[in-house]
């Protein structure tokens, strides 16, 4: 039988298990840990970081992850999205971002947002770009989207105009006007080439470029109208990004001429070679329209910042201008190059053997056909020339972390004398 301290002391936890069981009830149930502080980046190859290499596996749209294949494989593998861990997303400091996600597709069009590329001619086995932002939103708050779309669409894409204005110089270069049995082609689109610099028209024409923004602004939409639905808690920043030209406005000195032969007489191979060698082989009278495309470009992104800023006036949605963000550092601009610049030089292979040629210095108009042909037929062997290497991203980093810290409608970025990068 209890002592009567026994039955107290009983009675007295009865009590308190009675009171603990009372409070437990009207405690609020635990929280879930937060979501993460996300930053996402959308869009194209200048946006995957094409060139910064480091490039890492990529789940195709069937949900296999996608390591390097190969240098002979279908060039539609979602590796070839060359989603670099070199990117800027991947290396801008973003202060309040915990976690970063790069969705972005080298060769991606506005289509890709709402479709899988491979619904479209040369497009590749990932899933759209949205999609893959519904996933995401799953395990993170996403905070910022940097996004890049407007250098590939239905009316032009990026690398057929600069395997073009390449192909035209180098073919030049190496023929004369009376071989009339060799005909190079388009290193990307496979139609054949005339000898002529590229003017504004090969570029990109007016009717093109105003269908071109039609297509990414509808795009763009597209993306705020799915963050808008996912955002864990609807606060977030989109930062619209445009696109800086690899080439200069004009060559440094020692690109101009070899062999006292310049780009404006017939045959001058050892001129091709040395911009070949510097990263560069262009004519110097393609430079002026290049510029004109890329300004095209910047003007292209920004009037689709502005159309969406007039529709969404309570949007975050910034206009970051890049165009200036390697003065000074573009390939050819200053000696030494292509080591001096920020961008990756124009490089193919002789059959997708995994090394670039360097130099065609040894080379005649046969060989030349034959590795400019690879490019053709194994795209992924020359698909990160002129593109933001490592230290070009770095760059562009400091530029969308400068549009994160401001907040503002429009942030310009532009590279100093002293190469410091300064955000406007």
């Amino acid at each position: 039988m209890l002592g009567r301290s026994a039955r107290d002391r009983s009675a007295a936890a009865g009590v308190l298990l009675i009171a603990a069981v009372a409070l437990a009830a009207l405690a609020p149930p635990a929280q879930a840990d937060p979501l993460p502080p996300t930053a996402v980046a959308m869009g194209d190859s200048f946006i995957s970081g094409e060139g910064a290499g480091a490039y890492q596996p990529v789940t195709d749209q069937s949900g296999v992850a996608q390591g390097f294949p190969g240098w002979s494989a279908a060039n539609s593998n979602a590796y070839f999205c060359h989603r670099s861990a070199n990117a800027s997303i991947q290396v801008a400091d973003l202060p309040g971002i915990t976690r970063r996600v790069n969705l972005a597709c080298s060769g991606a069009q506005p289509a890709d947002m709402a479709a899988a590329s491979s619904a479209r001619p040369a497009g590749r086995t990932v899933a759209a770009q949205i999609a893959q932002l519904r996933s995401v939103a799953q395990t993170g708050d996403i905070d910022l989207v940097l996004l890049g779309l407007g250098s590939n669409n239905s009316q032009f894409t990026f690398g057929g105009v600069a395997a073009e204005c390449a192909g035209r110089f180098v073919a030049d270069g190496y023929t004369g006007w009376w071989e009339v049995w060799i005909h190079f082609a388009n290193w990307v689109t496979g139609e054949e080439l005339n000898e002529r610099a590229c003017s504004d028209a090969d570029f990109a024409t007016a009717a093109q470029l105003g269908a071109a923004r039609a297509e990414t602004t509808a795009a763009v939409r597209q993306v705020l109208d799915v963050l808008d639905e996912v955002d864990a808690d609807g606060d977030h920043r989109v930062v619209l990004q445009d696109y800086t030209n690899p080439l200069p406005p004009a060559y440094a000195e020692q690109y101009r001429t070899e062999d006292g032969r310049s780009d404006t007489r017939d045959k001058y191979r050892a001129l091709v070679d040395e911009r070949y060698a510097a990263g560069c082989p262009a004519d110097i009278d393609s430079l002026a329209p290049a510029h004109r495309f890329s300004q095209n470009l910047g003007s292209l992104v920004a009037g689709v910042a502005s159309t969406l800023q007039a529709e969404r006036p309570a949007a975050k949605l910034t206009y970051l201008d890049v165009q200036r963000a390697f003065d000074g550092a573009r390939l050819c601009e200053q000696p030494g190059s292509p080591g001096s610049s920020l961008a990756t030089p124009l490089r193919v292979m002789d059959g997708p053997s995994g090394v670039h040629v360097q130099s065609f210095t040894p080379y005649d108009k046969f060989d030349i056909k034959r590795v400019t042909d690879t490019c053709q037929s194994y795209y992924q062997t020359c698909q990160e020339s002129w593109h933001p290497n490592a230290a070009g991203q770095r760059a562009l980093g400091s530029c969308l972390r400068g549009a994160w810290l401001a907040g503002t409608r429009s942030v310009t970025c532009v590279r100093g004398t002293s190469g410091a990068i300064m955000v406007q």
